[in-house]
């Protein structure tokens, strides 16, 4: 749920963040797009919608996926792509908490996912992983093999089991059918280290995921020296960032870990951080299907170097010469090792020794001075019977390539920063949205959907409804109430308005709230202030989400399906609460949180509806 906020940029901004990630020869220009199969659960950062929110439902058109890949395979129509799932539907496991009791329906739920891909837009996907993080089942990746070839798709790869590589490699040369099937084993984090089971497979190794590093000078210096030494020391051929660009709200879990910034949609600002400019030292002068040449990457004097060919005589050789404390990355902790500035001479021998000139692009991350040179064109090297020498600093990168084609775009600089807006109001009154959520709400337990209320007559034929009417299978600890969070979590005194609808007879629920201090993995805890009001006419003021901290309570007259408007004002130390413009309740004592986003959200996973959603702040 990363790319959550990315969606609502308007253009030209939205266009400019998206060349600087995908447009060849530009920016990152990126080989590979990996994406979440949304399963209508907390995935670290959010939810992301279902193909299948239910077992009669199928629609290939919601959440923010769809878009992403197409506009990066507009760009790059070469691009690479991945599926993998965090979480499923409710009924994919019929009640329990796992989705492979059921391999069949399993299969049939993510080829679907695959096939409308294709169908509805013209996508054709690559690669697809088992269940991010989570147990393999030996039986369910042989019937997804199955399943894929019957509806045709022989083409597309699966990937295991993106998580450690054990014990998935014991189990491959245990399983020679397992064997036949997978083709490529994805390990998470994997420190630039492989395991002896794993080479025995003789299957392509992947780091399919990595970095997962605030995005400053560290986080460049980590991305540098991982992309060189998943190879050098791991065997690794390619490695996967999380995350692409960090477009969710910066104080939910791992604010930042993106290889770019783009989390201000209303005010249009992003930053291109410097690991882009570091990922730009591989991407612009190597593709999908060139080889690593086999040699031994480490240089001597600490730092490390790759070659790849395109076996067509082009030769790009990379070179980083990262320091430990300036390229530690969040996992796992990174073992002592020095580098010191040293002078290398390279030999080029067979093909290569024909190579006259070398084109050269050079970083240095400036830690002390602060100023950094990223991806800057250098005079050529002149190789002289095969072999050059380079001088080498510490903390810094090259690319040396018969390659011509770099180059470092310039763009307009973007808006400068804005706060969200402190006045921010969303009636929901759009006929045909380009996209199912409305935008900057970012759902951290359920799913939020525009709806189209046929049997309202009156106000409210446009509104916001929560769908998720069944505890997903989860991948972290979704909350059992749904929650959707918006706004500025510096925000301390706020008056949030919404009309609200319960659809669920006698216990059913809804609230909203301010203050909230918590989303992603950790949404269970958020705390905050919450007006809830419930179909059997009661009304609760609770401290926590999980509304167990109750700080006042009463009668309130609503019913279910009927509207409602709540207002929750909060200055200082105090709240009130008005139920239809009069008030219900007031001068309750709050005591933390002191500051958080604005949310609305349900009682249990059900149905809800939303309208004429009002902060001020």
């Amino acid at each position: 749920a990363t790319s959550r906020l990315l969606v609502n940029y308007q253009e030209p901004y939205r266009s400019q963040i998206l060349d600087y990630l995908f447009k060849p020869n530009f920016g990152a220009s990126l080989h590979i797009l990996k994406v979440e199969i949304g399963g209508d659960g907390q995935s670290t950062d959010g939810t992301e919608p279902s193909h299948m929110h239910y077992e009669n439902d199928e629609n290939y058109f919601r959440g923010y996926e769809w878009w992403l890949m197409k506009e990066a395979k507009k760009r790059n129509p070469k691009i690479k792509m991945i599926g993998l799932p965090w979480t499923f539907p409710g009924w994919i496991g019929k009640g329990e908490n796992w989705p492979y009791d059921y391999p069949d329906v399993t299969a049939y739920y993510i080829v679907s996912w695959i096939l409308g891909a294709k169908q509805y837009h013209d996508l054709d996907i690559d690669y697809i992983g088992i269940w991010n993080e989570r147990a393999f089942n030996s039986k369910y990746i042989k019937l997804l093999r199955y399943t894929l070839d019957k509806h045709g798709l022989q083409q597309v790869r699966i990937i295991a089991s993106d998580r450690l590589w054990e014990p998935i490699s014991f189990v491959l040369l245990l399983d020679s059918e397992l064997h036949g099937v997978v083709d490529v084993i994805g390990a998470h984090y994997p420190g630039t280290k492989t395991v002896p089971n794993a080479l025995l497979t003789k299957k392509k190794l992947w780091s399919s995921e990595d970095y997962s590093t605030f995005n400053d000078e560290v986080g460049a210096g980590c991305w540098a020296r991982i992309l060189n030494q998943n190879y050098v020391n791991g065997n690794m051929t390619s490695t996967i960032a999380w995350n692409l660009v960090a477009s969710y709200y910066e104080e939910l879990p791992f604010g930042r870990c993106g290889l770019m910034t783009a989390q201000e949609p209303w005010s249009g600002h992003y930053k291109v951080e410097a690991p882009v400019w570091i990922t730009v030292h591989t991407t612009q002068f190597t593709q999908p299907g060139w080889s690593y040449l086999q040699v031994d990457g480490h240089l001597k004097g600490g730092g490390s170097f790759v070659a790849l060919t395109d076996g067509l005589g082009n030769l790009t050789i990379i070179i980083e010469t990262m320091t430990h404390n300036h390229s530690q990355c969040i996992r796992p902790p990174l073992p002592h090792f020095s580098v010191t500035p040293q002078r290398a001479t390279f030999y080029l021998k067979g093909s290569f020794y024909k190579v006259e000139t070398l084109q050269v692009w050079h970083s240095r991350l400036g830690f002390e001075s602060g100023n950094s040179s990223l991806f800057q064109q250098l005079h050529p090297i002149k190789v002289w019977r095969g072999s050059f020498s380079l001088d080498l600093n510490v903390d810094e990168v090259y690319t040396l390539t018969t390659l011509k084609t770099g180059q470092k775009c310039g763009c307009p600089e973007p808006p400068p920063p804005q706060p969200f807006p402190s006045n921010y109001k969303d009636d929901f009154n759009i006929r045909n949205p380009p996209f199912s959520e409305a935008p900057n709400f970012a759902d951290q337990t359920g799913v939020f959907e525009y709806f189209v209320n046929a049997s309202d007559p009156g106000d409210h034929v446009f509104t916001l409804r929560q769908v998720v009417i069944q505890r997903p299978i989860t991948w972290a600890s979704d909350a059992d109430q749904t929650i959707s969070i918006i706004g500025n979590f510096k925000w301390v005194n706020m008056t949030v308005t919404c009309d609200i609808y319960i659809e669920k007879a006698r216990d059913g629920g809804v609230f909203i709230a301010g203050r909230v201090n918590n989303g992603g993995i950790y949404v269970r805890r958020a705390q905050g202030v919450f007006f809830w009001v419930f179909a059997d006419g009661t009304y609760r003021v609770t401290s926590d989400l999980a509304g167990e901290e109750v700080l006042m309570k009463g009668l309130s007259g609503v019913r279910d399906n009927a509207w409602h408007t709540l207002t929750l004002n909060i200055q200082g130390t105090s709240a009130s609460g008005q139920l239809n413009g009069y008030p219900l309740w007031e001068n309750v004592t709050i005591s933390k949180p002191s500051n958080g986003w604005a949310a609305i959200g349900t009682r249990s996973f059900e149905f809800a509806q939303f309208d004429n959603f009002h902060v001020e702040a």
